[in-house]
């Protein structure tokens, strides 16, 4: 588990913490008054409230909010801890713009972001910087495993009990809520899958209210919620019916940040809040030989596929590919004599379609083993969008053009399709670096110690 572990501290932790405190520097400073009825009301509730039904809140416009002591009078000489963590994320945002603008480096022995896959390496690395100064995470510790604060580290939605757990022992938790950017919902959409769910019953309320529940039970308990309804909270979820089950709590679904793997745009996906989280796939629950792979001169194959028919998209490609052509191997159930990560080693580029759903841990399985992602999907907010320049490590290809695919692949110059590879093997280099244990990250995204107070 020890590599596992490190790409999750030092590659996929850290990208979401980024984009997280990139959604959050990025919200302006707020001059509602939060309000909430019923019986979950808090002390935030004002008379504009009154004729509200019970379970439903509301935001009230009010006046600037006038800067008090901590004796409540006015003059501002000493502010709230919400005005001084907004002034903080107001000052993060200043340094990040002015970072994107000039282009500049700043000191940093540990890390400073290189290659051609950063969108903005200037502004990702000041934002990783102000992240580590300043950014902290509330875990409400109501609920009890294993549909709360767990959930399976195996599988293709592994990443999803990997994060959580991670985030519970992180060193940027902080057991102080007055002092949190972020308050972490730790509900497991895999577990609700698992020990809710009742085999072949269609109905999509009992998982839901797990949801619901919840947020009712804390928005009852404590005054954060309320205060910006949702806004600064977040969820973290692997399984497909993330969406599906958020949907059922509005403000959660509108406002909160959803770190999920099934980032469809068709279903909700926001690209201006929620973060597109990538599925790994780890077979022995390690990295172990499957980083690394041929330069292009090696490459043999023009293009490779193997997985089931799940969805339009695929169906689509079995009928146009399937069969139809040795340089562009695509396979429904690949042959015993075939390895399919050495099919991938061999191949210049690897389809990854969407299923049922539009994620797919093929997009990493190309990134270890140096084969350019060809992505086939609708809808789909790739994973650190914000951060990362997909297009200078991968290749959009639309559905429509699926029967063109053998003539869109060939028509890419091999200079760009060298540079791309590149780019494919600097990614990894990055993650090795990153997890090395002789520098990077590896003294910066440490679990464990004492939690921030």
């Amino acid at each position: 588990m020890e590599l596992q572990n490190k790409l999750v501290y030092f590659v996929v932790v850290p990208l979401i913490l980024v984009s997280g405190l990139v959604v959050i520097v990025n919200q302006k400073p707020s001059n509602w008054f939060w309000t909430s009825s019923g019986v979950y009301s808090s002390h935030y509730r004002s008379s504009a409230a009154a004729n509200l039904p019970p379970g439903r809140s509301e935001a009230v416009v009010e006046q600037q909010p006038v800067l008090e002591n901590e004796e409540g009078n006015t003059g501002g000489k000493k502010y709230s801890n919400l005005e001084q963590l907004e002034a903080g994320l107001a000052h993060s945002r200043s340094t990040i713009k002015e970072a994107q603008h000039k282009n500049e480096t700043f000191d940093d022995p540990d890390y400073v972001p290189r290659g051609p896959m950063y969108l903005n390496p200037s502004a990702f690395h000041r934002s990783y910087l102000e992240m580590e100064k300043k950014f902290k995470i509330y875990v409400y510790e109501d609920g009890e495993p294993p549909v709360f604060h767990y959930s399976s580290m195996e599988g293709i939605l592994g990443i999803e009990g990997i994060l959580i757990n991670h985030i519970e022992i992180s060193k940027f938790r902080t057991k102080n809520p007055e002092k949190a950017h972020v308050y972490f919902l730790p509900i497991s959409v895999l577990s609700i899958s698992h020990y809710v769910y009742v085999r072949h019953n269609r109905a999509w309320t009992p998982l839901q209210n797990v949801a619901v529940d919840y947020v009712n039970h804390i928005a009852g308990k404590y005054p954060y919620w309320n205060r910006s309804l949702g806004h600064d909270h977040f969820m973290l979820a692997c399984h497909d019916w993330a969406p599906t089950i958020s949907h059922a709590v509005s403000y959660l679904y509108k406002n909160s940040i959803r770190v999920l793997c099934n980032a469809n745009t068709s279903e909700g996906f926001n690209l201006s809040k929620d973060v597109s989280l990538p599925e790994i796939y780890l077979p022995g629950g390690n990295m172990d030989g499957l980083i690394g792979g041929p330069p292009p001169s090696e490459r043999s194959i023009l293009v490779f596929y193997s997985g089931g028919i799940h969805g339009y998209i695929r169906e689509i490609l079995m009928k146009e590919w399937k069969n139809k052509d040795p340089n562009v191997q695509i396979h429904e159930y690949l042959p015993k004599s075939m390895s399919y990560y050495d099919m991938f080693r061999k191949s210049k580029y690897c389809i990854c379609p969407s299923g049922w759903e539009v994620a797919s841990p093929r997009m990493v399985e190309g990134l270890y083993t140096g084969c350019v992602p060809v992505l086939l999907k609708d809808h789909y907010a790739k994973p650190f969008g914000d951060v990362l320049d997909w297009s200078t490590f991968s290749v959009d290809v639309a559905v429509k053009d699926i029967p063109n695919l053998k003539k869109i692949l060939t028509a890419i110059p091999q200079e760009q399709y060298v540079e791309m590879q590149k780019a494919v093997l600097t990614e990894n280099d990055e993650q090795l670096w990153l997890g090395d244990g002789g520098g990077g990250l590896v003294a910066k995204i440490e679990p464990g110690g004492d939690l921030a107070e």
